[in-house]
């Protein structure tokens, strides 16, 4: 029989050494994992522009064949940095962390957010990514509009752990698509965002339609995270937008 001392010895020796292969494999794939982290944030932002022929392989090439310039604004509206040459995954756009972004908006302090150029052929659409909370987890988005600053010329949106079957279908395109066309201000120029409602746009006033979409069947909360996601993290985009409409 071994010793309680012996036991305890033999369990301490394993629990350091799974513990250090558990580092060490962490250490290793973590550079493997950024990478894709990387493309598929690059894949979100081509296809919000509904580049066609998104695959991992291509990714990185496409993104910076089709992305011409990428900025970061501030609150004011104002372009702090814009790149047009090199990686663009490199750039500070690329790098900026949203949810710190979007909390410094939240208290009221500056804050800084990425905006990327897409030139498709000879169409020139402004990419805004997004970020905001479900059920379950967080949301993450990205917005094309057209050069007028209105019109959505596509969505893609994903998340961490939204309910199968339910909230987990706002990246299906059955709901993206009807984003398309639709208008973030009204005909006076006041910003409306885009409302995600609960028993389907057909209800809203007939003027207020070109505004809304169908939230998800059996989605509620999910469907409620897009609507805030949307008016939040277009607001904070909102001084540069209203510039440029100008």
């Amino acid at each position: 029989m071994y010793s309680n001392a012996y036991v305890f010895r033999y369990a301490s020796i394993m629990v350091i050494i799974a513990a250090a292969l558990l580092s060490s494999a962490a250490m290793f794939l973590k550079p493997m994992q950024e990478t894709n982290m990387a493309i598929e944030k690059m894949g979100g932002i081509l296809i919000s522009a509904k580049i066609e022929g998104v695959e991992t392989e291509q990714t990185i090439r496409m993104f910076n064949e089709y992305v011409t310039e990428s900025m970061v604004v501030d609150q004011n509206g104002e372009i702090v940095e814009s790149q047009t040459e090199g990686n663009m995954e490199d750039g500070t756009a690329f790098t900026i962390n949203l949810k710190e972004q979007l909390y410094n908006k939240s208290k009221g302090d500056p804050y800084q957010m990425p905006i990327y150029v897409i030139n498709k052929e000879g169409e020139k659409l402004y990419i805004f990514p997004l970020m905001g909370s479900g059920l379950w987890g967080n949301l993450y988005g990205n917005m094309a509009l057209k050069e007028d600053f209105s019109t959505i010329f596509g969505v893609t949106f994903s998340h961490d752990k939204e309910t199968p079957g339910l909230g987990a279908e706002i990246t299906e395109k059955f709901f993206t698509s009807q984003f398309v066309s639709k208008q973030i201000f009204d005909d006076n120029g006041a910003f409306t965002s885009i409302k995600v409602v609960k028993g389907g746009a057909a209800t809203l006033p007939e003027a207020d339609q070109i505004h809304g979409v169908d939230a998800i069947s059996g989605g509620t909360i999910t469907s409620v995270g897009v609507d805030e996601m949307l008016r939040n993290v277009i607001e904070a985009y909102l001084p540069y937008i209203e510039k440029q409409r100008k």
